[in-house]
């Protein structure tokens, strides 16, 4: 078992049953399990859109709550204003929301570095501070989802047939069933693409843009693309994660601690520019979040503490330095030579 190729497969493996447990935990878990493996869930969908936008694309960017905030809007207004599904309205949101990547990207990609980082967060204020106008949707002070309109979603009343239970608990169900799968289907595409012709120039214009474009390789176009295509997953997320809360506020749905600033720790101290390490962030985060909650202010230090350390001695994030130390790799984008690949 010393092999690190036996390792993985063993790691590989406990991934697939951990997934098999996490599905099943609506039937064998309460329900205030299953509402708190919904935040991480989300968390953990929030960080690999935005590491595949820092930690691949170079894009840092902290702004993400504009696509959160627009996506969960996006789906009031389909389910206040035209009597949509609020799974539909799901949808709506992630186009919502990749719709506003685009005047976005035009502003922000004239800027570089920590000025495309503040340019992205201005206009993430100017979206807040406009949406906070639609008195339609309660202004400034926000608005709820009318009564009974989580506990009325397509597959509720399956679900709570099949279940028991609360029509509440079967909504719960169903938006953690939800965001498990899109959680799942957000790393499959980051994996794919990134294998992809696509996502080796990506990695090439990290690397050294200069040398990326003498290669044929257009760097806008192609950060345009992942910049709507990680808008799209954040709003999905964003107009899922309101479902859940059933109330909307401008404050609430743009704000930058909960959509960005934990999101960025997360996927710095799990690995940034790795797969799996937003996923190590989200589990470390949930630790430190159940374990030192209740202290208040002490909470919100060893995060910061726990921040920097990573920063200053494991530069590639916890799960570069468990790779680092042994040799054990989950998810690998590196290329095999063609002399390799027929040699297996």
């Amino acid at each position: 078992m010393s092999n690190p190729r036996n390792i993985t497969r063993v790691l590989q493996l406990a991934g697939l049953a951990g997934v098999v447990l996490l599905f099943l935990v609506p039937v064998i878990g309460s329900r205030a399990l299953v509402q708190d493996l919904f935040g991480v869930l989300t968390l953990l969908i929030l960080a690999q859109n935005w590491n595949l936008l820092a930690g691949f694309a170079g894009l840092v960017s902290v702004g993400q709550q504009a696509f959160v905030g627009v996506g969960a809007y996006a789906m009031f207004a389909c389910v206040i204003l035209l009597g949509m599904d609020p799974l539909v309205g799901i949808v709506v949101g992630g186009i919502a929301a990749m719709l506003l990547a685009i005047p976005m990207a035009f502003f922000s990609f004239r800027l570089a570095g920590a000025y495309f980082a503040i340019g992205t967060w201005v206009v993430a204020e100017v979206t807040r501070l406009c949406l906070a106008q639609w008195k339609a949707l309660g202004g400034g002070t926000g608005t709820s989802l009318p009564k009974g309109t989580t506990k009325a979603m397509t597959g509720v009343p399956e679900i709570k047939a099949w279940l028991g239970g609360s029509s509440s608990a079967a909504s719960d169900a169903l938006t953690y069933w939800l965001a498990l799968s899109l959680a799942l289907a957000t790393l499959a595409a980051a994996y794919w693409f990134l294998k992809s012709r696509m996502g080796l120039g990506l990695q090439a214009l990290r690397d050294n843009e200069e040398a990326a474009r003498s290669v044929g390789v257009n760097p806008t176009r192609l950060k345009a693309w992942v910049f709507m295509l990680t808008a799209f997953g954040t709003g999905l997320c964003g107009a899922l994660l309101f479902i859940q809360i059933t109330r909307v506020t401008p404050e609430a749905a743009f704000s930058v601690v909960d959509w960005t600033a934990f999101v960025i720790f997360i996927t710095v101290i799990g690995g940034i520019g790795t797969l799996p390490g937003p996923i190590v962030g989200v589990i470390v985060f949930y630790f430190l979040q159940r374990t030192l909650a209740d202290y208040g202010t002490v909470y919100l230090i060893v995060l910061g503490c726990l921040g920097i350390a990573v920063m200053l001695f494991a530069r590639r994030g916890l799960w570069g330095l468990f790779t680092e130390k042994t040799g054990i790799e989950l998810l690998s984008l590196r290329q095999l030579p063609p002399e390799k690949i027929h040699a297996r």
